[in-house]
């Protein structure tokens, strides 16, 4: 089966074990160093006055990603830190966070601001991959001020605080997650040439 959804719906999410025992909740969410996909996750313990874990969730441990929890066999396939050296988190400042970059085309125009990352999850152990953005649309797009989502590449380009799409992006901008996983395959088609 294959969903798609805001990493933002992620965040505080309980990891639960198949026995039924809640061990942790998704603090932050870990991207592969390509920004392509999910790596996976930083935990924080539960409970009111729970702190940050020591301990990480790699995607490839994830058995299902539920609507309201991450599943995990069993609390012995959670890593060390040390195991996303290199990564990026979505809120270490010191590692790439996409929130809050500027959107421009290959020709220069600025699109808007990324305020969430779309995924795309594809069964219970297959990827996580990042599919597009949702930004608040500049005044380049015919809906300035409001929240839209840009499909993007399967490859990425970013400079600095910029994240560059090609301009042909524009055509395939949605409003809502609906109709975003077509929108997704037809622009990553168009960029094959195959439309």
């Amino acid at each position: 089966m294959t969903r798609l959804m805001r990493t933002s719906e992620l965040t505080k999410r309980p990891v639960v074990t198949m026995a039924g025992d809640d061990i942790a909740q998704v603090k932050d969410i870990v991207y592969a160093a390509d920004g392509g996909s999910v790596h996976g996750f930083t935990l924080a313990g539960r409970g009111l006055f729970a702190g940050p874990l020591s301990s990480v969730l790699p995607w490839s441990s994830v058995s299902a990603l539920g609507a309201d929890a991450v599943m995990v066999a069993d609390e012995s396939i959670l890593a060390d830190e040390g195991g996303f050296s290199g990564e990026g988190s979505s809120s270490d400042p010191a590692r790439r966070d996409v929130l809050g970059s500027r959107v421009l085309t290959d020709t220069g125009t600025d699109l808007g601001q990324v305020v969430d990352v779309i995924v795309q999850v594809q069964g219970a152990r297959d990827q996580c991959d990042v599919v597009g953005y949702e930004i608040e649309s500049s005044e380049a797009l015919d809906n300035a001020g409001q929240r839209v989502l840009m499909p993007l590449p399967d490859t990425m380009a970013a400079s600095g605080e910029h994240l560059i799409v090609p301009a042909s992006a524009t055509k395939f901008v949605r409003h809502d997650l609906a109709g975003f996983g077509a929108a997704v395959d037809d622009f990553r088609q168009h960029l094959e040439g195959r439309d």
